[in-house]
């Protein structure tokens, strides 16, 4: 995979394809983790003399022109970590993005509208994909891909776009393979997975594969509460997907066969409603009452956790244990992110709510190894699918 090095782009636009996909609320960002990761390339860029154009979504507006999807406050937060003006397209691939380009001197940045108010940009036709690739390949005569939370995604800024140009990878992107590769193919052992979040069904792909390749793995987060049920227990109003039952039976089965330790909570803390005020308490794991909601796992299997990421070698997180951003519910995400940081290991933090837990809790980022930008392209690396923004870069 070719990276920005092997470019000479002095004098040259490039166009480069970043994640600036950052929660909002009411127009101001809430965590800039995102628009920080992207600036290493894009100052790499300006250094050699490119003229920078950046583009990336935010959201889904699903091919329409929503206001609050727009990027404007990004290209101001941008422009503050880059120390320099950004200049704001008010679409994608017209007038005003057009003018914004043919303005950028050497070392200049200008940063598009959100890609998704284009219907093309997320199309399954490919033809209408391509249209749109066509005009946005034609602001440009270099792309670099660094957005690695959308690689996993057969869009045309991350897959028909770099098809059109000369590309390479860009550094975050570089970072990020170099990382998932430690944890698929040059695995320093005990290796540990501890995942969260709430949906078995999105995590089912790599709980499977895992099953094959981790030591052990802890089961957090609103998903556990498949896991309790399907070994027989009561799990009250508790997030539950019946459909999923005989899949992780199945996972604890094949789990017991191939020495693979799977962790389970011993304690939760229930509560009367999904709401920070509500009546809540520890629980055991087996005994959740019939009219309360499980919404973090509880102290001792925080401390079971913590014990059981003590001595790996590697450790991939992906998935809060509870409601973080309730404080009564975030002690066991909290006690997870201290046992990664206290095991000494190798540890990958797999973006998303994992990673935003991590800042709003108040961590140290540089106590971990890596935090990743992209959780479900993360995920899906570690299925081993075939990712359509990294497969066109090695080309």
């Amino acid at each position: 995979m070719r990276t920005i090095d092997d470019l000479d782009v002095a004098g040259k636009r490039v166009l480069v394809r970043t994640d600036l996909n950052v929660p909002l609320q009411d127009g101001k960002i809430t965590d800039d983790g995102r628009i920080r990761a992207s600036v290493p390339t894009i100052t790499a860029l300006r250094e050699k003399g490119a003229k920078v154009i950046v583009c990336a979504h935010l959201g889904r507006p699903k091919g329409d022109v929503k206001p609050e999807f727009s990027l404007a406050p990004v290209a101001g937060r941008l422009g503050e970590l880059l120390g320099a003006d950004v200049t704001f397209a008010g679409d994608v691939v017209g007038d005003s993005a057009q003018a914004a380009v043919s303005g950028l001197g050497d070392g200049q940045v200008a940063l598009l509208e959100n890609l998704r108010f284009e219907a093309g940009e997320t199309s399954k036709d490919d033809a209408e994909r391509g249209e749109f690739a066509d005009r946005l390949a034609a602001l440009a005569e270099v792309y670099v891909g660094d957005g690695f939370g959308a690689v996993h995604r057969k869009h045309a800024s991350v897959y028909d776009v770099p098809q059109r140009l000369p590309h390479a990878a860009g550094g975050l992107i570089a970072t990020e393979v170099a990382v998932l590769k430690k944890l698929t193919e040059e695995v320093e052992r005990p290796y540990a997975v501890a995942l969260g979040g709430s949906k078995v069904s999105d995590k089912l792909g790599v709980i499977d594969n895992l099953l094959g390749k981790a030591d052990r793995i802890l089961i957090g987060g609103g998903m556990v509460f498949t896991f309790l049920k399907a070994q027989g227990h009561e799990v009250g109003n508790s997030l539950l997907e019946e459909d999923q039952l005989d899949t992780v039976r199945d996972y604890l089965r094949r789990a017991e066969e191939s020495g693979v330790e799977f962790v389970l909570p011993v304690d939760i803390v229930a509560a009367t409603a999904f709401a920070a005020d509500a009546d809540h308490g520890v629980v055991a794991a087996d005994a959740i009452p019939a009219d309360r909601i499980g919404l973090d796992i509880g102290p001792e299997s925080g401390k079971l956790f913590a014990s059981r990421l003590a001595g790996t070698r590697t450790v991939f997180w992906n998935g809060p244990m509870g409601v973080f951003e309730m404080e009564p519910y975030s002690h066991g995400t909290r006690a997870v992110a201290q046992g990664l940081i206290d095991s000494g290991a190798f540890t990958v933090v797999g973006g998303g709510d994992s990673a935003a837990a991590v800042r709003t809790l108040g961590f140290d980022e540089s106590a971990f190894s890596h935090i990743s930008t992209g959780g479900g392209a993360s995920l899906e690396y570690l299925e081993g699918k075939t990712l359509p923004g990294l497969q066109v870069l090695e080309d």
